[in-house]
């Protein structure tokens, strides 16, 4: 119980934010209402799986928003070209592993610190994304696009679907395949893994470029839910991704965590601003609630590791 503290804390924090609803606030269970934040949940969770990766292994990444966004307009563009869906799926996922692929070639290979390089790149991605379209939507998008071309509610089933699919697979990869064990490794003692046979460069560079595939897909399933594709679309999503991995118990300091906890605090986060609206709050609080979320789990992870190590150094005494 001690070991899964973090996600028992947020699952209540959860609960009781929904119970809260239901006495304040019960038309925020319309059955549209709640499908609808789940469906716009679903790239979160896929964004937030891929920054678990990165945070497991003791690292971070700060340029997934502007990823989503390259990533959104490249998925509307190549739609328009003629692509099935199938081939822009794979398309703008290998676009957003390539992004991912220049961030682990600096910090695996170059040693570089990730939350330089990644700030880096992210002003890097934006502002070219800014001065090739100037801001303009991606517009007369052909009809197989919106919802797949299935409608809204099959559409919207689809994307559910996908991002269960994708959070089953990653959450028994960490659990029970050699891949997700070198991650944990890598993020709990680098050396000590190196030594039973793990590349932590390999699993750096790894965890880096998955993030960016990831976020392809996650800018996929945001960007078929609209007509037209905005190219600010990934705006603040760094923010809301780390918050919901670091609340939900993944350590900052790396080798900690599960997707389970993680999938509680996308739900949490994602509810918390529709929330303020039903509370008759203005919703741009929500942006204050995250930014305070991860500095209290921050300082959580720090003082549970301050903890650990008393706790050693009496055992060794």
């Amino acid at each position: 119980m001690v070991r899964f503290q973090r996600e028992i804390s947020v699952a209540l924090a959860y609960a009781a934010l929904m119970g809260l609803l239901a006495l304040a606030a019960p038309s925020f269970y319309q059955g549209a209402q709640l499908r609808n934040l789940l469906v716009s949940s679903a790239p979160v969770l896929i964004a937030a799986i891929g920054m678990t990766l990165v945070i497991l292994a003791r690292q971070i990444d700060i340029s997934v928003g502007s990823q989503l966004s390259i990533c959104s307009v490249a998925a509307g563009l190549l739609a328009k070209a003629g692509l099935p869906m199938p081939l822009v799926t794979v398309a703008v996922m290998a676009i957003g592993a390539g992004l991912g692929a220049v961030n682990g070639v600096f910090v695996a290979f170059l040693g570089l610190p990730s939350i330089v390089v990644t700030l880096a790149t992210m002003v890097i991605y934006r502002e070219a994304l800014l001065w090739w379209r100037e801001g303009e939507f991606v517009k007369n998008l052909p009809d197989g696009f919106q919802w797949f071309g299935y409608g809204q509610e099959i559409g919207q089933t689809i994307i559910l679907g996908i991002a269960a699919a994708a959070f089953f697979l990653f959450a028994c990869g960490l659990r029970y395949l050699a891949a997700g064990r070198a991650v944990y490794a890598t993020g709990s003692d680098s050396e000590a893994a190196f030594l039973v046979g793990v590349r932590p460069r390999r699993v750096v560079f790894s965890v880096l470029a998955m993030m960016g595939a990831l976020t392809g897909l996650a800018a996929l399933l945001a960007s078929v839910q609209f007509p037209q594709v905005d190219p600010t679309a990934g705006k603040g999503l760094e923010l809301e991704v780390i918050a919901a991995v670091v609340v939900g118990g993944v350590a900052i300091s790396g080798g900690r965590g599960t997707l389970v906890g993680v999938l509680f605090g996308v739900a949490l986060l994602s509810t918390i601003e529709p929330a303020l609206v039903f509370f008759r709050i203005e919703a741009s609080w929500g942006k204050v609630f995250e930014g305070a979320i991860i500095l209290l789990a921050v300082a959580s992870d720090a003082v549970s590791l301050k903890r650990r190590k008393h706790g050693l150094e009496s055992l060794a005494a």
